[in-house]
């Protein structure tokens, strides 16, 4: 199997075509998968992005960030490599990048989730020799609490302190889980306030035609007594600043997947934890790497030692790389 792609010190590279895929060191030519900064970092000559990812780019990067859009399926002539992006399901505009040379395909996915969150692209498995995962959720006990649970979840913990005269105050990261839980929560219960970088990002969303309930962006101005009961929603360092003083009596409640361990909920303190990641549980990488038919299998961030392991142990010629990619920071939850 000839190496359609490498690992380097700057990032994932493709030779044949001379370009990277989100590489953290600046470069000619970037590919991209997706707008989370540790995929998508300042300083390239030329990006290449989904037309739906690109207009959160050229927010976080700039007006100067030279960025060229691509469709889902569209097939690209990059020098001696033919490149085409395919849905990933991880936030709005994510994909995973297919590159062949010579009759030889590599996928490198970037973050992935394989369950339809009813606001990104659902996640659509591509046929090849090598796939490039990400593992950030690669232990069996990761597995997401079902879309209907999580709703009722939600909504009886916004219930229960709007009846008690509580502010909820969520966590969840700007782009991607913040939407999704816009989309998940009852907006009839009460009024929903939002941190200025979530609404930054609810705003270019909405500009692409995504649909969003309506929601108030805190500002210094904003009297939290003329939204009782209301929902918060807060970037995870905001809430442990004192921008989140202000909404008293409160409640706080983090939702990501490192709420599946008991240890991460205590040391943060929160009253509540939703189990909920935009990134692949166990059973999501596993049926996403079957669904690939890849023989060789990269992983690239999270439990990397004991699934590449575990991957071994069912056949794939499994190997870990170095990256720079966080994936969903343990320490952000």
């Amino acid at each position: 199997m000839a190496d359609v792609l490498t690992f380097t010190d700057r990032g994932i590279y493709c030779p044949a075509g001379d370009f990277y895929i989100d590489p953290w060191q600046p470069v000619a030519r970037a590919l991209i998968t997706h707008g989370h900064a540790d995929h998508s970092r300042w300083g390239m000559d030329s990006y290449l992005a989904t037309r739906a990812a690109a207009p959160v780019m050229q927010h976080r990067l700039g007006p100067d960030a030279h960025i060229e859009t691509v469709d889902y399926g569209e097939t690209r002539q990059i020098g001696g490599a033919r490149v085409s992006y395919h849905p990933a399901g991880h936030v709005p505009g994510s994909a995973q990048i297919k590159v062949t040379v010579k009759g030889e395909t590599w996928v490198a996915s970037g973050d992935y989730k394989t369950v339809d969150d009813g606001l990104s692209e659902p996640f659509e498995p591509v046929r090849c020799h090598a796939f490039i995962t990400e593992c950030t959720f690669g232990l069996p006990v990761f597995k997401w609490t079902p879309r209907d649970v999580l709703t009722d979840q939600i909504n009886q913990w916004w219930i229960a302190n709007r009846d008690a005269g509580r502010f909820s105050l969520l966590g969840a990261y700007a782009l991607g889980k913040a939407q999704r839980l816009l989309t998940t929560v009852d907006a009839e219960i009460g009024p929903i306030l939002t941190h200025g970088a979530i609404e930054n990002t609810n705003e270019i969303l909405r500009a692409q035609g995504i649909k969003l309930p309506r929601t108030t962006r805190v500002t210094a101005e904003t009297q939290v007594k003329d939204y009782p009961g209301a929902l918060v929603l807060a970037t995870p360092g905001a809430l442990a600043q004192p921008w989140a003083n202000k909404f008293k009596p409160g409640s706080a409640a983090f939702a990501s997947g490192w709420m599946a361990l008991r240890g991460v909920r205590r040391r943060r303190a929160m009253d509540r934890g939703f189990i909920v990641s935009d990134h692949a549980d166990w059973d999501g990488l596993n049926s996403a790497i079957q669904a690939t038919g890849a023989e060789k299998v990269f992983v690239t961030h999270g439990y990397t030692a004991p699934f590449e392991r575990y991957l071994r142990e069912q056949g794939y010629d499994a190997h870990t790389v170095s990256t720079e990619y966080t994936g969903e920071v343990a320490e952000d939850a």
